[in-house]
């Protein structure tokens, strides 16, 4: 079994136990964060998730996991970017635990032969997650909010096209015939443009998100040329999402670099957004 050690612990987030436990436990009660918002009993099938520095996406994070904490899933697939453009064009891993300060996490390997089984643009490639923060930084959230026992099926995309999220989404719901799971999409939105044309931005890119539109959202993506790095990971959980059952997204909280640090000059866009 290998062991997948941090790659932004002490960068993105504190590499102590507990300085990491205080960080995302702030991030809850930051005035951007989940403390007072209310989880909900309904079935919840996923989320987006930002995956900046825990001191800037943080408190919107919570949103997320704090919904999901009380859902019943065993199984978190989570979908990242592949900001380094290393490895496979879309890559999951077996044989592996993830290592975060928290404790380690086991990849369900059974998962991950199915989904390469499923579709051929999926592969099995251990170095493709070495270096990648977009999923990392998700695992110590889930770890934290999410007591119940789980693994992860991490998925890293280089490919991120509109052909590639639907065949992907289509295979990761099918993972759901045999397990129960939850699906993290990972993304930032708008980067590094003044506060209020990234909300401008981001507020156009996120309406067809809600309405679970994927061709609407590629256009609008592609029309006004938004920058958010993990656009196929958001659209493969949009497809995956609705072939499960999924009627609706909801905007649960979004914000900007910007708006938590006061700096407005060149800020990036963070969401959490749920799918039920």
């Amino acid at each position: 079994m290998r062991i997948r050690t941090p790659a932004v612990a002490g960068m993105f987030y504190p590499k102590g136990k507990s300085e990491l436990q205080k960080s995302i436990n702030d991030s809850f009660l930051h005035e951007f964060g989940a403390a007072k918002s209310k989880t909900k009993s309904e079935k919840v099938y996923g989320v987006i998730c930002p995956h900046a520095g825990y001191m800037y996406s943080g408190p919107i994070a919570t949103h997320s996991y704090n919904l999901i904490s009380n859902q019943d899933f065993d199984l978190a697939v989570i979908i990242g970017p592949n900001h380094w453009g290393i490895g496979c064009n879309i890559a999951t891993m077996k044989d592996c635990t993830w290592e975060t300060p928290l404790g380690g996490v086991e990849v369900d390997s059974e998962a991950a032969d199915e989904i390469t089984k499923m579709t051929s643009l999926v592969e099995v490639d251990f170095f493709s997650h070495t270096k990648e923060h977009s999923i990392e930084v998700q695992v110590p959230m889930l770890q934290e909010f999410c007591k119940n026992k789980f693994k992860i099926l991490p998925i890293s995309l280089i490919d991120q096209e509109y052909d590639s999220a639907i065949q992907i989404g289509d295979a990761v719901s099918k993972l759901a015939e045999n397990k129960k799971i939850m699906i993290i999409g990972s993304s930032d939105f708008t980067h590094y443009e003044p506060n209020e044309f990234a909300h401008s931005q981001d507020k156009a890119l996120i309406e067809p998100i809600l309405d679970l539109d994927v061709e609407k959202f590629y256009k609008i993506l592609r029309e006004r040329r938004i920058s958010a790095c993990g656009y196929g990971a958001i659209a493969t959980t949009m497809v995956a999402c609705e072939k499960l059952g999924a009627t609706r997204g909801q905007l649960l909280k979004y914000a900007t670099s910007g708006d938590i640090t006061g700096d407005e000059g060149s800020v990036v866009g963070y969401a959490s957004i749920v799918f039920t």
